[in-house]
Parts: C-alpha cells; sequence; structure tokens
C-alpha cells in the first residue's frame, strides 16, 4: 500500500510498512508448509500411534518459532501445491528443501541459503557401472518431482532425455524399480538417504551445471515478507553461527533408522487404520450431503420455476465438467483467500458438492421414470404436489435407482482419495506415508488395494441387501 507524503509542494510515494512478522507474532503462530516425503529435510514418523513431521527443516522452523516467540504449525501438502498455499495465505512460508530460483523470485520471497548440496541421480544399482553423469542418459527416461528445480534441469540440461514428472518421491523410486525410468534427480542428501536404505540403489554424480540460485535451499515466504523474511535470516545466522545444521542433520538420520527397524506392513497398522477412518468419514458425511443437495438439485431441474430451472443445469453441468480435484484446490485454496478452511472440512465440502450434482442426475432419471399417471392417479385422489413427490413418485423413484445409486456411493469411497492433495490424511495419503517410511513402494499399495477392495465390496453386499428388500416389498404389496 501507498501514502503520500507532502513536503515542500511535492508528493512523495512512500511504501508502507511490512506488518508480517507482526501478524504472525500477533496470532501466536508460525505456520510452515511442507511435503513431508523428502528425508532427511522433512518426512513422517510414528510417535505414540501419530504421524509427526521430522527432519532437518523442521528443526529450523521450530528454531524461527522460538525465536520470535510463536508456537510452530505444520500444514503438510504436495509439494507443487505449496507456493499455492503459500500465496493464498493459507500458510506463513513454505520449508521443503526449495530453491530459491530466479522463476520463484517472481513471485516468493526467500531466506538466506541455509543448506548446500549437489544434484545427484539416483539409478538401480545393477545399472551403476552404465551411466556416469547426467549426459549419459540420452535417449533414456528420467524422473524428478514435478514442479521442482530437478525437473527444470532435466528439461534444460538433458534435452535428448525424456521427463517423467511425479509429485512424490516414493512414486518416482517405484517408477525407477519398476524401469518405468532409468534414473532419478535427486538433492544430494535425500539421494544419499535413498540409497542408504535400499540396496538395490545406487548414486551417481549428476555433475550439472549449476548456478548460485540452483546450488542450495531456502525458505519461501510471500511477496513482500520482508520483515518475516528478516527475522528468519537472524535464525539462519544463529544456526549456523552456532553450527547446529550437522545436530539437526543427525538427528534426521536417528529417525530414519528408527522408521527402517521394522518394515513389515502390520508395523504401519495404525496408518492405514486413520486412513480407513478419514476415507470412511469424508464418503459417509459427502453422502448424505450429496443425497440431500441431489434431491434438491433434482427437484429444482424438473421444477416449472424457469430460474431455479436455470441454477440448477448450470450448477450440474459445471460440477460434471471439471475435475474434482480442481474443485477440491478451488474450495481449499480459492474460497480459502476470505475464509480458512480446515483441510478435512474443505475436501468434505468439495467432495460433496460434486457428488450433489451426479445425484441429482440419477434421481432426476428416476423421477422421470415414473409413469405420468401414477401422479395423475395421486392428485385426483386429493393429494398435494407435494405430497404426491413424497409419497408416490419419490418411493418409486429409489427402487429404480438404487442400482446406479449404489454405484456412486462405492465410487465416492475411492474418489474421495482426491483430497489427499491437499494434506487430508485418508488412505491414499498414509500409502504415501508408509511409502516414505519404509522406502518400500509395492508393498504398502499392495495394502491400500486390499483395504479398497474389502471396503467397496462390503457396501456393494450391504446395498444389494437393500436391494432384494425393496423389490421384497414391492412384491408383497
Amino acid at each position: 500500500m501507498l501514502a503520500t507524503m507532502v513536503g515542500g509542494g511535492m508528493a512523495t510515494p512512500v511504501h508502507a510498512a511490512d506488518d508480517s512478522l507482526a501478524k504472525v507474532q500477533q496470532k501466536g503462530t508460525l505456520v510452515m508448509g511442507t511435503s513431508p516425503d523428502y528425508a532427511p529435510y522433512e518426512f513422517l514418523v510414528n510417535q505414540h500411534g501419530k504421524n509427526v513431521v521430522v527432519g532437518m527443516d523442521v528443526e529450523i522452523a521450530k528454531k524461527i518459532a522460538k525465536d520470535i516467540g510463536v508456537k510452530l504449525v505444520i500444514k503438510q501438502m504436495d509439494f507443487d501445491s505449496l507456493l499455492v498455499g503459500l500465496q493464498t495465505g493459507k500458510v506463513d512460508m513454505v520449508l521443503s528443501a526449495m530453491t530459491p530460483t530466479d522463476e520463484r523470485r517472481q513471485s516468493v520471497d526467500f531466506s538466506k541459503i541455509y543448506y548446500k548440496g549437489g544434484q545427484d541421480i539416483v539409478v538401480n544399482k545393477a545399472d551403476a557401472k552404465v551411466y556416469k553423469n547426467h549426459q549419459s542418459f540420452v535417449d533414456k527416461k528420467v524422473g524428478a518431482q514435478t514442479g521442482s528445480l530437478q525437473a527444470d534441469l532435466v528439461k534444460k540440461q538433458m534435452p535428448e532425455s525424456s521427463l517423467l514428472g511425479l509429485t512424490k518421491v516414493t512414486d518416482l523410486i517405484l517408477a525407477l524399480k519398476s524401469h518405468k525410468v532409468e534414473g532419478v534427480v535427486m538433492e544430494e542428501a535425500v539421494a544419499s538417504a535413498y540409497v542408504q536404505n535400499d540396496n538395490q540403489l545406487a548414486l551417481i554424480p549428476g555433475k550439472f551445471d549449476l548456478g548460485s540460485d540452483e546450488n542450495g535451499t531456502a525458505i519461501g515466504f510471500a511477496k513482500g515478507s520482508t520483515s518475516l523474511v528478516n527475522a528468519a535470516n537472524r535464525s539462519i545466522d544463529a544456526i549456523q553461527k552456532q553450527k547446529l545444521l550437522p545436530q539437526y542433520l543427525k538427528q534426521a538420520g536417528r529417525y530414519m533408522q528408527t522408521n527402517t527397524t521394522n518394515t513389515s506392513m502390520f508395523h504401519y497398522w495404525r496408518f492405514f487404520a486413520k486412513g480407513v477412518g478419514y476415507t470412511l468419514l469424508i464418503t459417509a458425511i459427502s453422502v448424505l450431503i450429496g443425497v440431500v443437495l441431489g434431491v434438491f438439485l433434482a427437484l429444482m431441474r424438473l421444477g416449472k420455476v424457469k430460474v431455479l430451472h436455470a441454477l440448477a443445469v448450470a450448477y450440474i453441468e459445471f460440477v460434471r465438467g471439471t475435475p474434482l480435484m480442481i474443485q477440491v484446490m478451488f474450495v481449499y485454496f480459492g474460497i480459502g483467500i476470505f475464509i480458512d478452511i480446515p483441510a478435512l472440512i474443505a475436501g468434505i465440502i468439495a467432495v460433496s458438492l460434486n457428488s450433489g450434482a451426479y445425484v441429482a442426475e440419477i434421481i432426476r432419471g428416476g423421477i422421470e421414470s415414473i409413469p405420468v399417471g401414477q401422479t395423475e392417479a395421486a392428485r385426483s385422489l386429493g393429494l398435494s404436489q407435494r405430497l404426491t413427490m413424497q409419497t408416490v413418485v419419490l418411493p418409486q423413484a429409489l427402487r429404480n435407482i438404487w442400482p446406479a445409486l449404489g454405484n456412486e456411493f462405492i465410487s465416492l469411497i475411492k474418489e474421495s482419495s482426491i483430497v489427499s492433495i491437499i494434506g487430508v490424511t485418508d488412505l491414499i495419503y498414509q500409502l504415501k506415508v508408509v511409502q516414505t517410511a519404509t522406502y518400500k513402494g509395492v508393498q504398502p499399495i499392495i495394502v491400500a488395494m486390499v483395504i479398497y477392495f474389502v471396503l467397496t465390496f462390503g457396501l456393494s453386499k450391504l446395498l444389494g441387501h437393500f436391494e432384494r428388500k425393496m423389490k421384497h416389498d414391492e412384491g408383497t404389496n
């Protein structure tokens, strides 16, 4: 914002004082955004049955929060959503092994570099002697995290290689092991962590031509947060002066060893159980809201009020014409600019609104399948239009649409997994957590597949029971 100082007949624009630090201190919390799948920078461990984000970046964030006298709050989301979260005010800073490239500096303020590390390439151990550096991957497919410096390096310095960009590092390692890619470009410390914990992998030097903005990691802040950046820089200076980084890395190493002491899937049953709980919670609430909303939208579309009809059609077509992932991100980040909606609530709202549009069309089809004579007979007996719909049309329509409605409920269990992109700890999110903790790619996927099958098969049988009951009741009437 600009103020105007008048002196000597001349008006001079003056920038208003930055209050980013004051705002954080006033609310009493410093919100850190991170993607905890990048050991030893940030990753998840199980402590007393709870998922806890740990790592070098977390310790740095704790130091900054302590120095400015506030409590640290950690928000988890996909790496390529972090800057969106920063720009929409969901987080106060991003600490996720982020490199302050020139492109990012255009929309983000960065702290000083707090750690410098090179860029290496992880390959399958059997191929360790085949590749020497990044120039060895001509006509080969290489993986890198979407939206990362590593992806940019592949595009710019490995033009004769094809890039596979994935959101999670665990997915990239799985792609490497299944030979979908020949190598994965990773930051040096992260690459070393994976190789040390998996004897099927090997590390080769990347030997990339790194500029000054590509050889280190820094903390990201919203543009114009000068006072908050300065506070973080003071903490970084103190960390470097007291030589705390080696301690932070050593502590991260201990957590990593704890994670890999027992990597059986049964050992991580609490992670999967928590994921199932959130998945069922989101599905159950979304089903209830979706059905209620669907009924109203169907009646609006079938009604004679042109405005309501037009609104219902517009809503249904818009929702069905846009991906659920975009809707989830819009509710969380877009609406979140004006209202701070928790990730879980945002996920439920988005999935419910999406389900309502599809349920509306199912219900509309069911209502239209009832012969007009049924309605005319009910009205001739003196029933009002509302009672006719409640007691004659809807009960018969429900029997007709039950199979389709059941399919929507079953699909909802699977579709709700999209909320993991904003950090909701559903089953898919917990799958990624276990992959990160155990350095195993396939086993957690198999467990998640079995769990999803059990959930959907159980619901299918339950819906089938009610369908048979409705047919029996109809036959006895």
